[in-house]
């Protein structure tokens, strides 16, 4: 598995999916929020259009149930579990930390911390391991009104990764490298915002591109 399409923040707004895969992914992340609070009818069936292998976290906005949508989907939940692909490792977390909104999936740090936990004790590492998560980690592309809203235990945990993919904040669409990490956030899906990702052979041999369909 070499080249990924990372999509987030589709927001119940699915009528780019058939544009996200005419990019000719090996695999699809989806970093959460793929409802607008519900409902989660049509996941299954969106989810369905998807013909490469997809993975899978919540985002905030989405409900709980979302969660029993995912297992039963063809997608894989990742939320609170691992998978080891080959050269490829995958941790995930979904949900956010707090927010203003009271919206339907957040969880405390102390919880992320848990889920997290949960994951990385059953992960085998790889050549490249991702962390899969619809919060990003504190202090990283996580800015609202010059405030930072990222969770503090996805920032302790993220030096286990050599990627984080996440996403929330819509405005911070971008790439950074932390220390030899690199996080993205590929911006709304519901915009056609989307990003590829292509693993090399190599550790650390990840690059990324930000598109729009």
């Amino acid at each position: 598995m070499k080249d990924v399409l990372l999509i987030a923040d589709l927001h119940g707004q699915f009528g780019k999916i058939d544009s996200f895969l005419e990019l000719n992914p090996e695999a699809v992340f989806i970093a959460g929020d793929i409802t607008n609070m519900g409902p989660v009818d049509a996941v299954d069936d969106v989810l369905a259009r998807i013909d490469v292998p997809c993975f899978a976290v919540p985002g905030n906005c989405d409900p709980r149930e979302i969660l029993e949508t995912l297992e039963h989907s063809d997608a894989v939940s990742m939320h609170g579990s691992q998978m080891n692909l080959g050269k490829l490792t995958i941790a995930g977390v979904g949900g956010s930390n707090p927010t203003p909104f009271n919206t339907p999936f957040e969880l405390t740090d102390k919880q992320i911390d848990d889920v997290l936990h949960s994951a990385m004790n059953k992960m085998e590492k790889a050549v490249h391991n991702v962390l899969l998560c619809h919060a990003p980690p504190f202090e990283t592309l996580d800015t609202i009104n010059g405030e930072h809203v990222g969770s503090h235990s996805i920032r302790k945990h993220m030096k286990s990764f050599d990627l984080v993919c996440c996403a929330h904040v819509h405005e911070a669409r971008g790439i950074m490298d932390v220390d030899g990490v690199k996080i993205v956030n590929p911006g709304p899906a519901m915009d056609g915002h989307c990003a590829m990702i292509h693993f090399g052979t190599d550790a650390r041999d990840i690059k990324i591109e930000l598109l729009t369909v």
